[in-house]
């Protein structure tokens, strides 16, 4: 293996993991624990609409699906930045370390420095974009960079 396939592994390895936890914090804590009901009403209490609630968890879900996916990565990565942005700031008054009361801003901010990574470096091994540029590129339709 080289040096450079491993960079691939290694950014594969970013992007799946981000995805992932997207997910999780969307479909499973969102969605089936706090229900979106539930989120709403966080969201309310601490001086958010709670519509954006639901706007939330569909930029986690589909950001993290794309992300698992390696679909549009680097777009992906960057539409949950604000939203990661958002969950610093509402976790920002509970002290630092997340495993405190209600959750510190140490987790939400390295979640973020993560997709800022992960907009920079791309979408790594293993995305499915590769595949679709591959089809795309022997079936003489528009390539891409």
């Amino acid at each position: 293996m080289n040096t450079n396939q491993n960079v691939k592994y290694g950014i594969a390895l970013l992007r799946i993991s981000l995805g992932v936890m997207l997910i999780a914090h969307s479909v499973i804590l969102k969605y089936f624990v706090f229900t979106l009901a539930g989120t709403a009403q966080f969201f309310e209490s601490i001086g958010l609409p709670g519509f954006m609630a639901y706007v939330v968890f569909v930029f986690e879900a589909l950001g993290g699906i794309a992300l698992v996916l390696g679909i549009g990565t680097r777009y992906a990565a960057a539409a949950v930045v604000p939203v990661l942005i958002g969950a610093t700031w509402a976790h920002s008054g509970n002290g630092w370390v997340f495993s405190g009361a209600n959750g510190g801003w140490e987790y939400p901010l390295y979640l973020t420095v993560l997709a800022i990574a992960q907009v920079l470096l791309g979408e790594g091994a293993f995305a499915l974009s590769h595949k679709l540029t591959s089809v795309a590129n022997t079936t003489g339709h528009a390539q891409t960079a």
